[in-house]
C-alpha cells in the first residue's frame, strides 16, 4: 500500500494533468470498485485534487467529488499525449488499456484516466463535495504531523499508555500518515525504541517525534516517495527516498549511519521493524 508521501506525490503529478478537463464519458467495469451513481460525474469538469491521509479526492464543478483509495494493488493510469502511471507497478503501466484489471474508466477531453486494481480492495466513491470531510473514512482520520501540536499528541499518548509507541503512531486515528517505513525512520531519528510504552514517552520526546515525522515525510515527498517494489511516481519513475535518505528501514545488517552498529530487524505490533540496538535503547 502506498504511504502518505507516495499518495501526495500521486496527487501532485495528476494535478498537472487532469485539472480543468471535462469527464466526457465514465464507465464502471467492476461494481465493487465504484460506490455511487456514475451518471452524477458525467460531463463534470475537474476543478481540484486534494489528499486526506492516503485518500485522493477529485473535486468536480457540479458539487460532486470522487474519493479514491488505492489500497494494496490500486493504480491510476492517465493515458494522454504521454502515459503517467502511479500505484502498484505491473505491466499495466505499459500495457494496452483497458485490460482485465481495469475497474473504472474516465474518458477526459485530452486523455483517459484508468483505475486498475488487481485485488479489488481499492475504490472510487462519489460524494457531495460539501460532505467530503464528513465521510466516515475521512472523518476518523486524525491530524497529520504538520497539523497536530506536540501537546495534542502527548495527550493522545496518555490514552494508549500500554501500547508500544510504534503501534500508537501507526494508528491513523491517533496521528495520520505514518506507515511502517516512516514510523521506523521517525523513531530512529528520535532515538526511541519502538517497543517503548506510549505512556513512557515524555513531553519532550513527543515533540521530537512530531518534528522528526515531518522531516522524514517532507524528504520523502521531495524525493518522490519510498519505492520498494510496489510503487512508482506519477510519471512512471520510481521514488528514491529509500536509496537516498532512509537510515534504517530495509537495511538489516548494514551499519547504523550514526554509530555503525548493525541494523537489526525485529517485530513490533505484528510489523517488521528496523532499529539500531545501540541508538535506540530498549526500556525494561
Amino acid at each position: 500500500m502506498p504511504e502518505l508521501p507516495e499518495v501526495e506525490t500521486i496527487k501532485r503529478g495528476l494535478s498537472n494533468l487532469i485539472i480543468k478537463q471535462k469527464i466526457k464519458k465514465a464507465k464502471v467495469l467492476c461494481e465493487k470498485s465504484f460506490v455511487g451513481k456514475i451518471e452524477e460525474i458525467k460531463s463534470a469538469t475537474i476543478e481540484n485534487l486534494r489528499r486526506f491521509g492516503k485518500a485522493i479526492v477529485i473535486d468536480l464543478n457540479n458539487g460532486k467529488s470522487l474519493m479514491i483509495h488505492l489500497r494494496m494493488t490500486g493504480q491510476l493510469i492517465y493515458d494522454g499525449k504521454e502515459r503517467y502511471a502511479a500505484g502498484h507497478p505491473s505491466d499495466n503501466f505499459l500495457d494496452n488499456l483497458p485490460n482485465k484489471q481495469t475497474r473504472v474508466i474516465l474518458e477526459l477531453e485530452n486523455g483517459t484516466l484508468y483505475f486498475n486494481d488487481q485485488r479489488k480492495f481499492g475504490f472510487i466513491k462519489v460524494l457531495e463535495t460539501k460532505e467530503v470531510e464528513n465521510d466516515p473514512f475521512i472523518k476518523k482520520l486524525a491530524k497529520e504531523p504538520w497539523d497536530i501540536t506536540p501537546e495534542e499528541f502527548y495527550q493522545k499518548l496518555q490514552k494508549h499508555q500500554n501500547s508500544p509507541i510504534k503501534a500508537t503512531i501507526l494508528d491513523q486515528t491517533i496521528i495520520a500518515g505514518l506507515g511502517n517505513i516512516y514510523a521506523d525512520e521517525t523513531l530512529f531519528m528520535s532515538k526511541i525504541h519502538p517497543t517503548t510504552k506510549s505512556g513512557q514517552i515524555t513531553k519532550n520526546q513527543a515533540k521530537t517525534i512530531i518534528e522528526n515525522a515531518k522531516k522524514v515525510m517532507e524528504k520523502s515527498i521531495d524525493s518522490g516517495g519510498s519505492t520498494l517494489k510496489d510503487y512508482k511516481k506519477a510519471d512512471g519513475t520510481k521514488g528514491d527516498y529509500l536509496d537516498k535518505f532512509a537510515q534504517v528501514f530495509n537495511k538489516k545488517g548494514q551499519p547504523c549511519p550514526v554509530c555503525k552498529t548493525p541494523i537489526k530487524k525485529i517485530k513490533v505490533a505484528g510489523r517488521g521493524t528496523h532499529i539500531c540496538p545501540h541508538c535506540q535503547k530498549e526500556k525494561k
